[in-house]
């Protein structure tokens, strides 16, 4: 099988495109992809818990703090306590920081609306049945259990 039929390097390739063309926009914006996803996971209104955030975006917790601290350093958002539960962080917006946040959706609308331009639906809608199928397989399984059960498959179609 070449590099080209398999799944992960399309996935792959399809999601470094997209990432450079949204980094291209968020630099204009003095921002990064990675702060655009971590203000567009921010409610704008009640705040978000700090521990809620690296989930959302797939991001270990340790590149989190660092991303936050970045981005309150820049003026983006504020860390305040839960007034409910001392021990819970939320990040908050600044007004700066809802700015940019407006930026990176409309950005992300603007990109949606021209790939549904482009690609009809149902062919859409097929995409994200597949999508959302690969993500099960992922979550049910780690890397191991799936070369094992390769293997198994292997032995009994030979």
């Amino acid at each position: 099988m070449r590099k080209e039929e398999t799944v992960d390097y399309n996935i792959k390739t399809a999601w470094h495109a997209i990432n450079r063309m949204y980094n291209q926009e968020a630099l204009k914006n003095d921002i990064t992809t990675s702060i655009a996803f971590v203000l567009l996971n921010i409610n704008s209104t009640e705040g978000t818990p700090a521990t809620k955030i690296a989930p959302l975006i797939g991001l270990e917790s340790r590149s989190l703090v660092r991303m936050l601290k970045s981005m309150e350093e820049k003026g983006l958002i504020s860390r305040q306590a839960d007034p409910m539960d001392r021990r819970l962080v939320r990040i908050f917006l600044t007004p700066k920081g809802q700015v940019k946040k407006d930026i990176a959706y409309k950005t992300v609308m603007a990109f949606n609306k021209h790939v549904l331009h482009k690609i009809p639906q149902e062919e859409l809608d097929i995409f994200f049945v597949v999508i959302r199928q690969i993500n099960k397989i992922v979550e049910e399984n780690n890397i191991s259990q799936i070369v094992a059960l390769n293997k198994q498959y292997e032995t009994k179609h030979k």
